[in-house]
């Protein structure tokens, strides 16, 4: 039977597909970017499996175990443990403080767009290009901040204030404001306008229709994604150790130095339980939240 027989019924034809010279770039290019990421990464998969390869690997897998669960080893820990935890929770505090108003400043509907500003910015150019400069300004400061990694922030704060915990609290809060406030003016961004509209009708001021009518719909996403950045910051606070900025990294660097694996298995299983730990509180508090706004 062929494509094009006129004595084949139309529901049988088949359908032909023609690619268009932009999808075959496309395509090609992403090909292409795809093999040059290939070679100028140097992956090379073999190493893994070659004789030397695989002797380091059982090395260090036959060095962790069993776990150092030694008392001496462990009476180092408390402290190392309990850094970890506050850097990582006054790091997330300090990343809301600053990603909040700057995220609030960086939503286009709350700043210049939208019915919330139709009246306030009608009959006011110079206004409207103060809101529009402000919202500008708070983007480029979050992506600033999101675009140094955390690692890159600690080793500066380091030299700046010096080892110790305090550098890692900084780094984190200053790489997680800029990451925080970009997902914060998004989920603002994309609330229902039906209630602010309402609020704005009955001549309620800004400020209630972001208390009442904003925040409400906004919260469960806003905290929900706090709660994850505060899991992450506990695995951040562990990779900033190794710059000195205190916390359980800097024990786990000191044991890696020592090719003492079997310490760090310890401290990764430690590790392992703060994150579970944390992620459990997160879907507890997350459960509350949604359970109470669909009431």
């Amino acid at each position: 039977m062929q494509r094009n027989d006129p004595s084949t019924p139309a529901s049988l034809t088949l359908p032909t597909r023609r690619f268009s010279n932009l999808q075959i770039a496309c395509s090609a290019l992403f090909v292409l970017t795809f093999l040059g990421s290939y070679r100028l990464a140097q992956v090379k998969p073999l190493l893994l499996f070659e004789s030397e390869g695989r002797r380091n690997i059982w090395k260090f897998v036959t060095g962790m175990f069993p776990p150092d669960l030694s008392w001496n080893f462990l009476s180092l820990l408390g402290r190392p443990i309990l850094e970890t935890f506050q850097i990582s929770l006054m790091g997330t505090f300090i990343a809301v403080v600053i990603s909040f108003p700057l995220g609030l400043l960086a939503t286009s509907s709350l700043t210049f767009t939208g019915i919330l500003n139709e009246r306030e910015l009608a009959g006011s150019r110079h206004r409207a290009i103060l809101r529009k400069g402000s919202y500008l300004l708070a983007r480029a400061v979050l992506s600033l901040f999101r675009t140094i990694p955390e690692f890159v922030w600690a080793f500066m704060f380091v030299r700046a204030v010096g080892l110790g915990p305090f550098p890692g609290v900084l780094a984190i809060g200053i790489a997680y404001a800029g990451m925080l406030g970009k997902v914060y003016s998004e989920i603002l961004e994309h609330v229902n306008p039906g209630p602010l509209e309402a609020l704005q009708a009955t001549g309620a001021s800004r400020l209630t229709i972001l208390l009442y009518g904003l925040l409400p719909q906004a919260l469960p996403n806003l905290v929900s994604y706090t709660l994850y950045r505060w899991e992450c910051a506990i695995r951040a606070s562990a990779i900033l150790g190794f710059v000195g900025a205190g916390g359980i990294g800097q024990q786990l660097e000191i044991s890696m130095r020592m090719f003492q694996f079997d310490q760090v298995m310890t401290l990764i299983a430690i590790l392992f339980v703060m994150v579970v730990g944390v992620d459990t509180l997160s879907a507890r508090v997350r459960s509350i939240i949604l359970s109470r706004s669909s009431v």
